[in-house]
């Protein structure tokens, strides 16, 4: 059964609300939160809260917008679902400050952890995840503002992960013995500008095998 308009407006409140608080930095609790809006639904079960969840934050990557951690996005979605998501994120002045502020802060290089648990596997493709075929195909030109745009234009946010990448490769040469080799890794867009980084990357993408 569908979810009525109600009930769209009240989940759509309540993961704004805690999607506002993590971007601010503020502790919250999920299962309170889900308690807390149980009664307002007309019988759901936890499940089809946490699958709707998960709608929302595949809308708000439509938008543009960053979703809540851990609520991994899911489509199959109603319209109405899209069209409120987008009503409410277009009227609420708070969610654009923090969510802008959170677009735009300064970046600092994350601390290296142990050299095996930075790359991982991909993720195998889980069709089986959806719920069944989508019954509802949305066009949307994203919202007013595109947070996740504005955090990819973040200057400090690309110089913080190219400082990760140049300390990653200098600690997995030293651990495979070549500590001569990992003190002459170079971080060329600083020693030679970015004009001389990107002809090497050129250079490197026309070496690299495919």
């Amino acid at each position: 059964m569908d979810w009525t308009r109600e009930e769209v407006e009240a989940i759509v409140a309540d993961y704004l609300h805690m999607l506002t608080q993590e971007l601010a930095g503020q502790a919250y609790n999920k299962t309170a939160h889900r308690k807390a809006l149980l009664p307002k639904l007309n019988g759901r079960s936890d499940g089809a809260v946490e699958r709707r969840h998960q709608n929302v934050s595949a809308i708000l990557l439509e938008l543009g917008c960053p979703p809540i951690e851990g609520y991994k996005p899911l489509g199959n979605y109603q319209q109405l679902l899209f069209e409120v998501v987008e009503a409410q994120i277009a009227v609420n002045a708070l969610f654009d400050q923090v969510a802008l502020k959170a677009a735009e802060q300064p970046a600092a290089m994350p601390l290296l952890p142990e050299l095996g648990r930075v790359l991982v596997d991909a993720p195998p493709l889980d069709l089986a995840a959806r719920e069944g075929p989508l019954r509802y195909v949305v066009q949307t030109q994203g919202s007013t503002r595109d947070y996740l745009a504005r955090e990819a234009r973040n200057a400090s946010l690309g110089r913080a992960g190219e400082e990760f990448v140049l300390a990653y490769e200098r600690a997995r040469l030293y651990a495979l013995g070549k500590r001569q080799l990992s003190e002459r890794v170079e971080h060329v867009a600083l020693t030679k500008g970015d004009g001389q980084a990107q002809e090497l990357e050129m250079t490197l993408q026309r070496w690299t095998p495919a």
